[in-house]
């Protein structure tokens, strides 16, 4: 393997890897502060895509319910538009998904919310597909085709925009995470509810805060997947399961395990396309099954001791 494919490989990584990265934090969030998961959340990846390519749709003068952009390109600032929308609608249909789904089975015996949340993201996908159907829709980028060419690798503008908003967000988040008084409520209502309701903090806004943040970055990763792996209504359960993988192996209750973890799923998986693509996907959750089977709270995960 000569240096340059290497680095191919490893950029190209890194880029899928920060798709992961984004959805494995959404997963991180919600488990830290509700004890609870989102087992649609790949819908709501491919839910982001579709609502942000219709904005630009709209925008265009297009059909909303159209699947080709044609010779059309749609401005930068009809880019931010679509942005701020898909995570505004998927911010919202994380609140409604904790309303409805979750929060009426919160504390009673069995784990019905692990149902409610997969019906949530297939009557997501149903609507999806009554819309726009199940062809694939190229998605124009907002920095354009062009490859750019870095130590004598080729890589696409759209592949670094994704790397560096994770690491944005990561940063952010562990920034708000660590040191506001957002994120010290949303610590207390991890560690004890009982506790922190006690304190004065409003453990149900934390907790609906928490899904609609978590589903905002899954249409944030959604969005800026498009341009890269096309918008498919399917797309987001390849990587949902991904992220969820990424998540397991860095930690759920660790912000900054979850996205090193996707992060480390996207440069393997990059790395063993290499050697023989029809390994990759053995290679991956074989790498997630010795990982919790050494450190089941994943390698940056904290260990939860029950109180008694």
């Amino acid at each position: 393997m000569t240096d340059t494919a290497f680095l191919q490989a490893l950029i190209s990584g890194l880029a899928v890897g920060s798709a992961y990265a984004l959805v494995a934090l959404g997963f991180g969030v919600t488990f830290t502060t509700t004890k609870t998961l989102n087992f649609g959340h790949g819908e709501f990846v491919s839910a982001g895509a579709f609502i942000g390519m219709s904005v630009l749709f709209v925008a265009l003068g297009l059909p909303i319910s159209s699947n080709s952009f044609g010779a059309n390109t749609p401005d930068m600032g009809s880019q931010w538009l679509a942005l701020i929308v898909a995570m505004a609608c998927m911010g919202f249909l994380g609140w409604m998904l904790f309303l409805l789904g979750v929060r009426p089975f919160a504390g009673k015996p069995g784990m019905a919310w692990v149902m409610s949340t997969l019906g949530f993201g297939v009557v997501l996908q149903s609507i999806g597909l009554a819309i726009w159907g199940p062809k694939p829709v190229v998605v124009p980028s907002p920095l354009g085709d062009d490859i750019v060419r870095l130590w004598g690798v080729g890589v696409r503008p759209q592949e670094l925009l994704m790397l560096g908003v994770s690491i944005v967000v990561m940063v952010l988040f562990d920034f708000v995470v660590r040191t506001t008084m957002v994120g010290k409520a949303m610590r207390a209502v991890a560690h004890q509810p009982q506790i922190a309701s006690l304190m004065g903090i409003n453990v149900q806004a934390v907790m609906v805060a928490s899904f609609a943040v978590s589903c905002g970055l899954a249409g944030l990763s959604g969005f800026l997947l498009a341009p890269i792996a096309q918008a498919s209504l399917y797309m987001g359960l390849s990587v949902g399961l991904k992220g969820f993988s990424g998540a397991m192996v860095g930690g759920l209750n660790n912000p900054r395990g979850c996205v090193i973890g996707g992060l480390v799923l996207g440069v393997l998986e990059s790395m063993i396309n290499l050697w023989n693509a029809q390994w990759r996907e053995v290679a991956v959750f074989a790498l997630v099954i010795v990982v919790l089977a050494v450190r089941p709270n994943g390698l940056f995960g904290h260990r939860v001791v029950e109180k008694v």
